[in-house]
């Protein structure tokens, strides 16, 4: 009797998969004929220039997403504005279902990265969406855009500023719907759709859009469409996200440029100064030296060590790939690297080089400072950290410009600069939403799914969590070598495609 219910049980898998397959199937076929028409709709909203501090091209941006739900039969679509209305509305729409118990919220940003086009390779360009035969970095070249009788290739790519951040997650979502619609699918949860302006911008004004339509916003779940995949290309499934804060810090030497001949050995070089006041921040092991800089991080819990320790190693693919031999912090795998706090340093000026070099002793040395926080991180207390370390080596710290009484006072003197920031986010993989959630998305796929418990990067999950009580989840789809934030940002159709099926699965799990 025992061995018959087994066998019933593993039947009735069987059957299930065999279902979740067939659903998936159906949504790729839709897809696969809609691809030429689906194309030409992401193309020319990629064309949109998306900066947020560019108000036209984002009440475009904007105009574009809601023409794109209502076409999708999607309802309620309104502009979430915050206290300012200069600030980029958030775009919001739903679809409710009768006797619906449960609410998912889709989120996605629409605002890119700012951009410099002279660095963009020859005949690309950030706001001309660009079509190649597969990677750059592989030598692709550019090709002409599919008429509508020739088949698309899915390793082709498409260049342009928000390809793969972020503008790819709304075309995915929204597509995902389309697509369950048209296959005459019922969807058991109430949907609502938010796509965000103003995340590339540090989203200070979110947390204003959340309060002031909190009743609209009401879910039993947000799932977060940013950031890659796993660097081996499977699924994965993300339950949290490092908090951000920034430091810009500047040291002195002289009020004017010396002659580096007649002052050197004798003026303080700040560009030395600044080498080594950096350089006393970590250890040769990769160990951030600020004191207190570890002491807040929460641990892990049993089952996210779990997830930690089955996620596939891509270590020696992305060194090969990345043209290095060693790690910053050895014997840490990147899956255990990114569950730590980082001082990261962003960037360094002082003076010129190359052509423009010239001999002389700057008068200043700037960095600008990226901590990324975990679990337990307080931003403003990092920050402070930070601070207190700087004048244990021996600078008297002001927040502008040095006076002249100053700098006849202290021999050491450094500006420091914070921004505003936010903390990390970490939701439990016990929750059984999650489980639901994990059950969706590894119906789309014969690989094993990746769970993490945290991403690398940063998002305003907190910002959720604080004002709303909401649960946060993040289902990346964008390939790991899509440039993210940097010139020639570019997204491979396949990952386009896998997205859809995705969001398809979890608009319809149980």
């Amino acid at each position: 009797m025992q061995k018959m219910f087994c066998w019933i049980l593993l039947l009735l898998s069987v059957v299930q998969t065999n279902a979740q397959s067939d659903f998936t199937n159906q949504i790729r076929t839709y897809r696969e004929k809609q691809s030429h028409v689906l194309l030409q709709e992401y193309v020319s909203f990629l064309a949109i220039p998306n900066l947020a501090a560019d108000t036209i091209n984002m009440q475009k941006n904007a105009a574009y997403i809601q023409n794109m739900m209502a076409k999708r039969g999607i309802q309620n679509i309104q502009l979430l504005f915050p206290t300012s209305p200069k600030i980029p509305p958030a775009v919001y729409g739903e679809v409710l279902v009768p006797n619906a118990t449960k609410t998912i919220i889709f989120y996605a940003h629409y605002d890119g990265q700012p951009v410099d086009s002279t660095k963009w390779s020859k005949g690309l360009h950030p706001f001309k969406p660009t079509l190649l035969n597969g990677s750059l970095e592989k030598n692709a070249t550019i090709i002409n855009w599919p008429n509508e009788f020739e088949q698309i290739n899915p390793e082709w790519r498409i260049y342009g500023r928000g390809a793969s951040d972020d503008k790819a997650g709304v075309m995915a979502i929204l597509t995902a719907y389309q697509a369950l619609i048209a296959n005459g699918h019922h969807p058991a949860f109430n949907f609502k759709f938010f796509f965000e302006g103003e995340e590339e911008a540090g989203s200070d004004h979110l947390h204003e859009i959340l309060e002031k339509y909190a009743p609209l916003l009401q879910s039993d779940l947000w799932v977060i469409c940013d950031g890659p995949v796993h660097q081996t290309g499977k699924k994965i499934l993300v339950f949290g996200a490092r908090g951000d804060a920034h430091v810009e810090l500047t040291v002195y030497g002289s009020k004017r440029p010396l002659h580096s001949g007649h002052y050197g050995n004798w003026a303080p070089n700040p560009a030395l100064l600044l080498a080594k006041l950096l350089s006393s921040m970590k250890s040769d092991e990769g160990k951030v030296l600020v004191k207190g800089f570890y002491d807040d991080v929460k641990p892990l819990t049993e089952r996210e060590k779990k997830a930690v320790a089955a996620i596939p190693s891509p270590d020696q693919q992305m060194k090969t790939e990345l043209g290095f031999i060693s790690e910053e912090m050895p014997g840490k795998s990147l899956a255990e690297s990114i569950l730590l706090p980082t001082l990261n340093i962003n960037g360094m000026q002082s003076a010129n080089v190359g052509k423009l070099s010239s001999n002389i002793i700057p008068t200043i040395a700037i960095a600008s400072l990226d901590l990324r926080l975990v679990p337990g991180n307080d931003y403003k207390k990092q920050q402070e950290k930070l601070i207190q370390h700087v004048k244990s080596q021996g600078y008297y710290v002001i927040t502008k410009e040095p006076t002249d009484q100053e700098r006849a006072e202290h021999p050491k003197i450094a500006k420091m600069v914070l921004s505003d920031g936010y903390n990390a986010q970490r939701t439990s993989m016990e929750l059984p939403i999650a489980q639901n959630l994990i059950q969706a998305i590894q119906s789309t796929t014969n690989d094993q799914i990746v769970l993490m418990p945290s991403m690398g990067g940063s998002l305003p999950l907190y910002v959720f969590e604080k004002y709303l009580k909401a649960t946060t989840i993040t289902v990346p789809i964008a390939n790991h070598d899509n440039n993210q934030h940097a010139e020639n940002e570019n997204i491979r159709l396949q990952n386009l495609w896998n997205g859809i099926e995705t969001f398809a699965a979890i608009m319809m799990m149980k």
